[in-house]
């Protein structure tokens, strides 16, 4: 009986040990693997929702690391990265379809997501899908009024973006299959928000957007007869999309491998879609 008792306290003194031990072990910080130091990413203005939503994000697990986020076009942020001017050029198509060979291959490319792309209209416009060949023509020039396409009889107004977007690229190669568009009423900035308010306040005008800009202001149609969803994007049904990319000039290092990690990570992939973005890990199909 002694024995026992003896046994019975000195397990009660064992846990009571351990007890306290853990008590005076710090919890793991949050802040314990953050990362410091300025960060500047410019380019896409289709990624440029996203990236600034994760800078914000990744800001508070680390405080003293600052991201800015710029946008000017697919086209300004790989030339700004390749000359060293920021730190991540992001970008709507390949390095190469925009850079020379030899500076293009100093380059590394980081895929972080998917984004769809859609011919947008004014929302006075009735139609509300296109072939591709149908919007061939009108980019073209080829269309010129809407009443050809079952519309109202109601001139079409091209609202163009500059040589530099990505957006206007991807769109080009995926939709237009290559066709050059005829010239409209030219934007010299690519900013995918002036685009938006633009084909708003002009009536029977069209352009196209990043799904991510997509609202109640202006209408989105279908193309060749599927609706331009994430979900048919990520299905393969739907045509107009390409990767996001985020360049860096050789090996991504210090802030610059830490923000992509972030945004590539599970814990960012909920933001990812809300946002209207296809995670990578969700298409059924690659390009």
């Amino acid at each position: 009986m002694f024995a026992r008792k003896n046994l019975a306290l000195a397990g009660t003194l064992l846990l009571a040990a351990a007890l306290l031990l853990a008590g005076c072990t710090p919890a793991p910080s949050a802040t314990s693997a953050s990362v410091s130091g300025t960060l500047l990413v410019v380019g896409s203005s289709a990624l440029q929702p996203l990236a600034q939503k994760a800078s914000e994000l990744f800001a508070v697990a680390n405080p003293d690391a600052t991201v800015t986020v710029q946008g000017g076009g697919s086209g300004t942020g790989l030339t700004q990265v390749a000359s060293g001017t920021c730190d991540i050029g992001d970008s709507d198509v390949f390095a190469a379809e925009k850079l020379d060979a030899a500076t293009a291959a100093t380059l590394v490319d980081h895929k972080v997501c998917v984004v769809g792309f859609a011919a947008v209209v004014s929302p006075d416009v009735t139609v509300t899908s296109l072939t591709q060949q149908q919007l061939i023509d009108i980019f073209t020039g080829k269309t010129t009024n809407w009443k050809d396409v079952g519309g109202a009889d109601e001139k079409i107004v091209l609202i163009n973006r500059p040589a530099s977007s990505g957006t206007r690229a991807a769109f080009k190669k995926y939709a237009l299959n290559g066709a050059e568009e005829a010239t409209g009423v030219a934007l010299t900035e690519d900013s995918s928000g002036t685009v938006r308010s633009t084909v708003a306040g002009t009536p029977g005008s069209i352009s196209y957007l990043a799904f991510s800009y997509l609202d109640s202001s202006i209408k989105a149609l279908s193309f060749d007869g599927v609706a331009p969803t994430a979900a048919n994007v990520a299905a393969g049904t739907y045509g107009i999309w390409s990767y996001e990319h985020m360049y860096t000039k050789g090996e991504a290092t210090g802030v610059a491998a830490a923000f992509i990690v972030y945004m590539t990570g599970d814990a960012f992939k909920a933001s990812i879609s809300s946002l209207g973005y296809i995670p990578i890990s969700d298409m059924a199909v690659s390009r």
